[in-house]
């Protein structure tokens, strides 16, 4: 699929849930802090396109099935936007905060 898929990206967990459990994706909030300071803060309302216009796509060039996990585009905050910007380096650790999900905690090793 096009985006962001290299090996050893892409971590889940440490908890994934079903549709049924999130009824309406597009309240969510997404929170990303590198070394425990806040880098972006934003709602998946935010996206470009909404969750089911995604879906819509991404079906016309690939089969979802049961399981299949969708990986979207990046909200504001990111490193190369900000004043001054602001890179990940190794020893640092990243969190992701999704609600309704939890926290995906990883750090950031030297390849």
């Amino acid at each position: 699929m096009p985006g962001k898929n290299f090996i050893g990206t892409g971590a889940f967990g440490p908890w994934l849930v079903t549709t049924d459990e999130i009824p309406d994706p597009e309240v969510m909030s997404l929170v990303t802090r590198l070394n425990g300071e806040e880098m972006q803060r934003a709602t998946i309302d935010d996206l470009i396109f909404g969750v089911p216009e995604l879906m819509a796509y991404i079906t016309t060039f690939t089969e979802l099935v049961p399981g299949d996990v969708v990986v979207t585009g990046t909200t504001g905050g990111v490193g190369a936007y900000r004043t001054p910007p602001v890179w990940m380096k190794e020893g640092d650790t990243v969190e992701i905060d999704i609600s309704g999900v939890g926290i995906l905690q990883n750090p950031i090793i030297n390849e």
